[in-house]
């Protein structure tokens, strides 16, 4: 028994030192997670993510969240008797579905700032209005007018910087502004990618309910851990991506081409999932790098 038990000790202490490397590197480091799918849906996945942002939190990183809420929008929209519409993936969104939206995004928010709070964090939850953070232009969708949708023109991230030096985790719903001050929705990877481009952060990381990119979508073995950009670009050209993978990865890519050191795509119905991606040699998603940066994992 005690061998055993001593063997567990050794266990728990190998994963520490396997971290150690991690740690050192993004120490004061500013990273922006993308939170979505699932990982927001499931009550015990959700506590996971904010014991893992806490973690992050705690051992120096600078921890950004942008929050999406599609599915809770979807559903207060079923529950007023308006149907959800959508055209090439993007709700169309009128002034009723504006103000829906905007009410369920900041309920949501609200809601992960207290759960951060609850495990001793210092969290503010904003919307991409308050101190201008986001500004958009209207987004049209292939020249189709869809409504209060925006596309991030500038982030102002002043208020960011001041809640980050001030040991407050920012949580951000991705609503923003135009220059006559409307409301507008925005898609929150675009959002994310955005924010992570201003704040010259060294990871963006997107929690989806897709375990990353695969070769071959039908080939679960084929998961790809790390690509630099020319890769993706290269595997975007070969036809291969498909669906919601392919806007996702066009931001991955146009992450890193603004200055973003690295951006992780991870499936967020795994229990803590970030710290397994960012603290193993491993990981479990895929890894997108710049084509200058050296690889990411840690060879034993």
């Amino acid at each position: 028994m005690e061998t055993e038990a001593m063997e567990m000790w050794l266990e728990k202490a190998n994963v520490l030192i396997e971290a150690l490397p991690y740690i050192q590197r993004f120490h004061g480091k500013t990273i922006v997670v993308k939170y979505g799918g699932s990982a927001m849906v499931d009550h015990e996945l959700k506590k996971d993510v904010i014991r893992d942002v806490a973690l992050l939190k705690l051992v120096g990183f600078r921890p950004i969240i942008v929050h999406g809420g599609g599915k809770e929008i979807t559903s207060w929209l079923a529950r007023l008797g308006k149907e959800s519409q959508f055209v090439n993936g993007l709700r169309v969104t009128d002034k009723e579905t504006m103000l829906v939206a905007e009410m369920v995004l900041n309920r949501v928010n609200k809601g992960l700032v207290s759960m951060m709070e609850k495990v001793g964090l210092k969290a503010v939850g904003i919307s991409g209005k308050d101190g201008t953070v986001l500004k958009v232009d209207k987004k049209l969708s292939k020249g189709q007018d869809i409504g209060y949708v925006g596309e991030v023109k500038e982030v102002n991230p002043l208020l960011l910087n001041t809640l980050l030096d001030n040991d407050f985790i920012p949580v951000i719903c991705p609503i923003g502004s135009d220059d006559g001050y409307y409301s507008y929705n925005i898609n929150a990877d675009d959002a994310a990618c955005a924010i992570a481009k201003a704040m010259k952060a060294s990871k963006l990381v997107f929690l989806t309910d897709i375990e990353g990119v695969y070769r071959d979508p039908a080939d679960k073995t084929s998961l790809i851990s790390e690509m630099t950009v020319p890769e993706a670009l290269e595997f975007l050209d070969s036809g291969n991506v498909g669906g919601g993978m392919l806007p996702k990865l066009a931001n991955c890519i146009e992450a890193i081409q603004s200055g973003v050191s690295r951006v992780h795509i991870l499936d967020g119905r795994i229990a803590h999932s970030l710290l397994l991606e960012f603290f193993t040699n491993k990981g479990i998603g895929t890894a997108i790098i710049g084509d200058e940066e050296e690889r990411y994992y840690v060879e034993q």
